[in-house]
């Protein structure tokens, strides 16, 4: 009677624990559950962000601030303007009014690299919130972005061999002039100079290095970046400095990002009481140009072109 008595009291003991065992383990799994499913939740919440700023539709200066994060287009091999240094960070003149266009909007700024060709792009189908990459304003861009007020001055230059140097734009008839993708430069010498063949690449550091390896006879994009590479480039100058028109520099944003656009504006004109362009320029361009450029001929401050 008593082995009978303890075999149903080890049964019941045994089941007890079975069905505590399985209490434990559905307690573990429900936990499981629910730590995957605010990691879901997370993940939903990443990719909704990210498709705010690639379906098309640009964010607005509310979304951005509330994301807690601006994207910001920039160059990433166009020294001194926007590029990635050997700690992988991105410095430059435009990058350093992007750090503090992101400061003063109390979020953090995530960089994108951009090609000159795929600036506009990058704003219509809203990969960035704003462009910051040496973009110069142009009637044909401003119909399909909106540009803030101007920051810098520019022209075109070329850059050739000192050995067989370009000092006029009309010897390079006939002749290989390398130029990239979507600037200035290609528009330029396709309207007024058919007879320049043109070797055309979509970065820059390609250029370059096709100027580098002889495979045109000059290059062509904005002075300050021609005289930049030269100043560091051995047997190379700017045998022309200022060709065309007078352009300006400024930020962009989608077409029709009115209250972004504005804000810019405003941060702009704000930046001129501190000279900010004017620090921009010593932080970051004065230690490539030395005192081969003056800084009145290419900063603006305020938005204001000086005559």
């Amino acid at each position: 009677m008593k082995k009978k008595l303890l075999a149903v009291l080890l049964t019941l003991t045994l089941g007890a624990m079975a069905l505590t065992g399985c209490a434990s383990s559905s307690k573990v799994t429900n936990d499981v559950s629910s730590e995957q499913k605010t990691e879901t939740t997370d993940t939903q919440k990443d990719d909704n962000a990210k498709e705010e700023t690639s379906n098309g539709t640009a964010r607005t200066l509310e979304q951005i601030k509330e994301s807690g994060e601006i994207v910001i287009g920039v160059f990433s091999d166009k020294k001194p303007f926007g590029y990635v240094d050997e700690n992988g960070e991105y410095q430059g003149y435009d990058v350093y009014l992007g750090n503090r266009i992101a400061k003063d909007l109390g979020v953090e700024v995530e960089y994108v690299p951009v090609e000159a060709a795929s600036r506009v792009e990058y704003l219509v189908t809203a990969k960035v919130d704003i462009i910051l990459a040496n973009f110069t304003v142009t009637k044909e861009r401003a119909e399909q972005v909106d540009f803030a007020l101007p920051y810098m001055k520019v022209a075109l230059g070329i850059v050739s061999p000192d050995s067989a140097l370009i000092t006029d734009a009309s010897q390079l008839n006939g002749k290989t002039l390398i130029v990239s993708k979507g600037t200035t430069a290609e528009t330029y010498f396709t309207e007024n100079y058919p007879e320049v063949e043109l070797l055309k690449f979509d970065q820059y550091s390609e250029a370059y290095n096709a100027l580098l390896d002889g495979r045109g006879d000059a290059l062509s994009t904005d002075n300050t970046e021609v005289l930049a590479w030269a100043l560091e480039n051995d047997g190379f100058s700017v045998g022309v400095d200022a060709l065309g028109n007078i352009d300006t520099i400024a930020p962009a944003v989608q077409k029709g990002n009115t209250e972004l656009l504005e804000w810019i504006n405003n941060e702009i004109v704000s930046l001129a009481d501190e000279s900010f362009f004017h620090k921009d320029y010593v932080e970051t361009l004065a230690p490539v140009y030395g005192d081969a450029a003056d800084p009145e001929s290419l900063v603006v401050e305020g938005g204001v072109i000086e005559q």
